[in-house]
């Protein structure tokens, strides 16, 4: 990973500094930001989810040895740079993938396999809910997880007493505190964004279905106390000071603000938190957010209604497949380049075959990659199968199969914003962030010809999650009273970060409709390799 972060000579006061943690699909992400909200050091640990007996998963101690993995990286960098260790911070905050489901036993065991937001597994159970609540319940939310399992009758059940995500997993290890950010727990079951807590009509009704089912359950006793942004969650206690930090070095105390999920940090860096405000968050999974000023007129199983760290609702249209496709293509590029004695840098390789992509033709040339590695709920599929079609007389160039690439990663966002257009959402720009958007101006470029609408990109856009969950971490410490969220963010943070804005090119935009077109017919052939493949 490209080192971004801002080279101090003096020793810092690191009291006045926070800490943010991401355990992100395919990277575990610790950033270090200064009392101004700068990034001054940084660590990270590569990870992978498995699928084992059907199940997309981390098994619990990859979880912790990446967690360690990751702080360690940070706490080098951190020596480095100052020449001595961190021993303090002025609070840390965790945040992860949402969703999923992470069931615990009273004593605190796991009782299942981490089952992550990739699974498509609870498709009855989503419907269901849907139909009894009046309100989307993708599958992937942890309350469709665990009606499922009562619908299948497994028999961990019977030893259920707590319910949370993998950030709220990881904050509870480390501070003793069962608690969860608003925004993650909008993840979870659906929030009152005027109580800022679980709708409380709709606790009474998954209570009754889950009694008619032959398991009556304390809903709210199961799932953890809902905090919004800026309040206090807990400190740091001894044994999650070893549990993080495995040389001892790091101390007890430290207080921590609540925990969130990727939505919610990725709107903190992008500054999107904002009625009329949106943002994108391109990686190994894509996902617009849109804050709303008035609720949708009616239930779309393509979009979630979730909030921002503060409670606002939220219109989510989420794609569990972006960037793997397209990664896996790369890495065989840089195994072809190796045949050849070349060894080339991977950030320098993405660079220059996102480059090399702006010459393609403005609809791909005919090159047609469908890069479902898993389930999609935007287009309907419990599985996926990676497809390149092309037609027979399409140029098959490096520059149209890059282009085409970038374009699938993105295909099925913007078959998913088109509902949002229907409903007149008003968003003046999408702000993007993400490993998607660190080479300048290309995936940018065609994301606005693909929305419709301008693209701005951050100069910390590369930073993501671990940059949010940092400020918001901020967030709880220096906060004035009665200042929100936005308020702070705006005057106190990107007020001067500099930002580049791209509108669509209507070139692009007339190739970007052509290649979408294409792509909706080619899921008629990807639900046939589903099913016979």
């Amino acid at each position: 990973m490209e080192n971004t972060t801002r080279s101090v000579a003096s020793p810092p006061d690191f009291s006045a500094m926070t800490l943010g943690i991401e355990l992100g699909s395919t990277r575990i992400k610790a950033m270090l930001l200064d009392a101004g909200g700068v990034p001054v050091a940084q660590g990270e640990h590569q990870w992978e989810n498995h699928l084992k007996a059907g199940v997309w998963t981390y098994d619990d101690g990859e979880i912790w040895a990446g967690l360690r993995a990751a702080y360690a990286d940070l706490a080098a960098d951190i020596r480095a740079r100052y020449g001595c260790p961190m021993k303090q911070v002025g609070c840390i905050g965790v945040s992860a993938m949402m969703h999923g489901y992470l069931p615990f036993d009273k004593d605190g065991a796991l009782l299942t396999p981490f089952r992550t937001w990739r699974n498509t597994m609870t498709g009855p159970a989503a419907q269901a809910l849907t139909e009894a609540f009046g309100f989307n319940i993708p599958q992937r939310w942890s309350i469709a997880h665990l009606y499922q399992a009562m619908q299948n009758r497994e028999p961990h059940l019977e030893h259920l007493a707590f319910l949370t995500t993998l950030a709220g997993y990881v904050h509870w290890r480390l501070t003793g505190e069962k608690v969860l950010g608003v925004g993650d727990a909008s993840g979870m079951f659906p929030i009152d964004s005027k109580t800022c807590d679980y709708d409380a009509s709709m606790l009474n009704i998954f209570e009754s279905l889950a009694k008619d089912a032959g398991y009556p359950v304390s809903l709210r006793a199961l799932l953890p106390r809902v905090l919004p942004a800026g309040s206090p969650a807990g400190r740091l206690t001894e044994a999650g000071a070893r549990l993080l930090d495995a040389s001892g070095t790091l101390q007890p105390g430290i207080p921590f603000c609540p925990p969130e999920g990727d939505a919610g940090t990725g709107m903190a860096a992008t500054n999107s938190v904002a009625a009329h405000t949106g943002n994108i968050s391109a990686g190994t999974s894509i996902f617009a957010m849109a804050v709303l000023d008035r609720p949708l007129s009616r239930v779309y199983p393509e979009i979630d209604l979730v909030t921002t760290p503060d409670g606002k609702p939220v219109a989510m249209v989420h794609c569990n497949n972006c960037t793997s496709d397209l990664n896996a293509w790369v890495s065989l590029f840089r195994e072809a380049a190796a045949l050849c004695g070349e060894q080339p840098d991977p950030p320098a390789l993405y660079e220059r075959l996102f480059q090399c992509s702006l010459g393609g033709a403005a609809d791909a040339g005919g090159i047609l990659p469908v890069n479902y590695d898993s389930g999609e709920g935007v287009t309907h599929f419990d599985a996926g199968r990676p497809l390149l079609l092309r037609q027979p007389d399409a140029p098959l160039t490096l520059a149209n199969f890059m282009r085409a690439q970038i374009y699938s990663a993105i295909a099925t966002l913007a078959i998913g914003l088109e509902l949002l257009q229907e409903e007149h959402v008003q968003i003046a720009r999408f702000s993007g962030h993400g490993g998607l958007f660190k080479t300048p101006g290309v995936a940018q470029r065609y994301l606005a010809a693909a929305v419709h609408a301008p693209v701005a990109v951050m100069e910390t856009a590369g930073e993501g999650g671990p940059y949010g969950m940092a400020l918001l971490a901020a967030y709880a410490l220096r906060r004035a009273a009665g200042e929100t969220l936005d308020e702070f963010l705006e005057t106190r943070v990107f007020r001067s970060v500099p930002q580049k804005t791209l509108s669509p090119d209507p070139a692009d935009t007339a190739g970007f409709a052509a290649f979408l077109k294409r792509y909706r017919a080619a899921l008629e052939v990807e639900r046939a390799a589903v099913l016979h493949l």
